[in-house]
């Protein structure tokens, strides 16, 4: 097992693409790159056996030809990573899961996550099947390193992208999930794939309508199933209205992760188009949620994408951006101490200067 050099995933609209050209040598940036090579995005991080293990979506170069839906985006297998402790050297534990052993799969192997029960490790991870449908599949593991023996099945109900799982204090899985535009959210709104254009765009609600929900659904014991029918995640502003579908700065957009703090859970996600890394709070998996803030400022390229996790007593923020190949597509993962404050607010980070706010 070799120490790791590396960078990760989504669908951008390509006349946006302002970012990726930027000169390295001329931009500040708070945090280096985890990993050098190969190029890694989307990180999901978690503790398991006393380590911290991240489940990063593996970006490469691609023949697909740049569009909105995020064809070239084209991630083809999973690598696991792990560190002793936060200041410890990356280890590649190498290739877990491949596009080719995944009998329902066809292409981009999207944002996946991990969780641990009862001594199994289980890999959830998107990809789109044999019609071009995103859908969710699972790996499973007795290490947390791999690698992932897939199921011949998609989760059943599944659909979209950006898995992410969170275990409850009492023991209970949830499996958040969601992205718009090329994750295909916005074609399930009446429960079943709506394919009325090509465009990423078309079957959005107008902007003063509620925005599109991400989804949560419990898993069953087996943790390869659904123990329900998948419900809507909603958020709401403060004064207790949804936000609405043209509020880019606060709307979900992808990326969904939740996170336990002093008994609030912490929903967090992408806004998308307007590049940060939001958050809302609740008393409850399922939600509602309400806003209250950005936890990361944008990073440099178009897509943003994190995961949090607690180490011993200290909270971390895994995430991506564009610094050594400033190329969309090539992302590398980077971490950053996260502080929550006595209000129970989060502390901004930016990543191109200072932690403020």
């Amino acid at each position: 097992m070799a120490a790791a050099t590396m960078m990760a995933c989504k669908s951008k609209p390509v006349e946006q693409d302002t970012q990726d050209n930027a000169d390295s040598t001329e931009v500040s940036y708070l945090h280096e790159p985890l990993i050098q090579s190969p190029y890694t995005a989307d990180p999901s991080a978690h503790v398991f056996e006393g380590k911290i293990f991240i489940y990063p979506s593996h970006d490469v170069e691609s023949e697909v030809e740049e569009d909105d839906t995020g064809g070239h985006f084209n991630m083809k297998d999973y690598h696991v990573y792990s560190m002793d402790s936060p200041t410890a050297e990356v280890v590649d534990h190498g290739k877990v899961l491949d596009v080719n052993e995944v009998k329902w799969a066809k292409r981009q192997m999207w944002a996946p996550d991990a969780a641990e029960r009862d001594g199994k490790y289980f890999l959830y991870f998107p990809a789109k099947d044999t019609a071009d449908i995103f859908r969710i599949g699972v790996a499973v593991s007795t290490s947390p390193s791999g690698p992932f023996e897939p199921m011949d099945r998609p989760i059943s109900g599944s659909f979209s992208i950006d898995p992410a799982v969170f275990k409850d204090d009492q023991g209970e899985y949830y499996m958040y999930w969601g992205g718009i535009w090329g994750g295909q959210l916005q074609k399930w709104r009446t429960g079943k794939y709506l394919s009325t254009s090509d465009s990423p765009y078309a079957d959005e609600p107008a902007d003063h309508e509620p925005a599109i929900a991400p989804k949560v659904a419990k898993l069953a014991d087996n943790m390869i199933e659904f123990s329900e029918e998948p419900r809507e995640v909603i958020i709401l502003d403060k004064g207790g209205e949804p936000i609405k579908a043209g509020d880019h700065d606060r709307r979900f957009f992808e990326a969904a992760w939740v996170h336990k703090h002093a008994g609030t859970y912490y929903f967090s996600y992408s806004t998308g188009d307007t590049h940060n890394i939001a958050y809302a709070t609740g008393s409850s998996p399922y939600g509602p949620f309400t806003y209250q803030g950005v936890i990361l400022e944008p990073v440099q390229g178009w897509t943003n994408h994190h995961s949090i996790v607690k180490v011993d007593d200290q909270w971390y923020l895994f995430y991506h951006d564009t610094q050594l190949s400033g190329k969309t597509h090539l992302r590398n993962i980077k971490m950053a101490s996260l502080e929550h404050l006595n209000d129970g607010s989060i502390k901004t980070i930016d990543p191109m200067g200072n932690m403020s706010k």
